[in-house]
């Protein structure tokens, strides 16, 4: 009997996200305090070493947009002995857990990552968190109930962007939040696994699963993505 042995093929997905100038990047939160570089807040493992993809997304778009977490030192969610991080907190509508004392205005660990931009070349920033009984997630609105615009929606959409690639700290927080709150609006989004990072897998897994159900798209790194107009005139030869 002759046994006709088949090669095993993988075969990489691509995803076209249409033309260069409908196109977004945006960095959420990725700040030091969300990095090994800041152990006594909230490091995400890895989480300094996003800078590269991030820069190479912002090179997909026309517009690069982000974020910050910028909290005050006596927030009424930070973690002490009593109440430890993510235990709930109580008689706060926009505030649920609590966490790590982290990204105060002023401390090495509110700066952004080395290597990228400084604020005042992003095309649009958001700082959300600034008040003490505030604590939101998603960088779309300043409130957990979402009725509080931070007016990056609103900028996109006026900039004529359909497509959003994100990326930043942490995947299943603050990235995830954003997504969602992206797609919910209407954007096609992508989120950029190369350019994020995670506090836990069991968090991430889930995240991932969320943002799927919801429409979300999620790819490896940016070598997943390319323009449908490089691809339509590369077929016209």
């Amino acid at each position: 009997m002759l046994v006709k042995v088949v090669p095993f093929v993988t075969v990489k997905i691509m995803y076209s996200i249409g033309s260069r100038e409908t196109v977004a990047a945006f960095d959420v939160d990725a700040q030091k305090c969300f990095t090994p570089l800041s152990p006594d807040e909230l490091p995400v493992p890895d989480g300094n070493n996003i800078v590269h993809e991030l820069n190479r997304q912002a090179e997909l778009a026309t517009v690069r947009i982000g974020s910050k977490d910028a909290h005050p030192a006596n927030s009424v969610w930070v973690a002490t002995d009593d109440k430890p991080q993510l235990s709930p907190v109580i008689g706060h509508k926009n505030v649920d857990l609590h966490w790590n004392r982290h990204a105060v205005p002023g401390t090495a660990g509110f700066e952004l990552v080395d290597g990228l931009p400084n604020v005042t070349e992003y095309d649009f920033f958001v700082w959300k968190g600034v008040e003490t009984d505030i604590h939101p997630y998603g960088a779309c609105f300043h409130d957990l109930e979402e009725r509080l615009s931070t007016g990056v929606i609103e900028f996109l959409r006026g900039r004529g962007i359909s497509t959003i690639v994100i990326g930043g700290l942490a995947l299943d927080h603050c990235v995830k939040t954003t997504a969602l709150q992206l797609c919910n609006a209407g954007f096609r989004v992508f989120v950029n696994l190369a350019a994020s990072r995670g506090l836990s897998n069991d968090t991430v897994v889930n995240a991932l699963e969320e943002m799927k159900l919801a429409g979300v798209v999620i790819v490896s790194s940016v070598d997943e993505l390319y323009f449908e107009d490089v691809i339509s005139d590369a077929s016209s030869f």
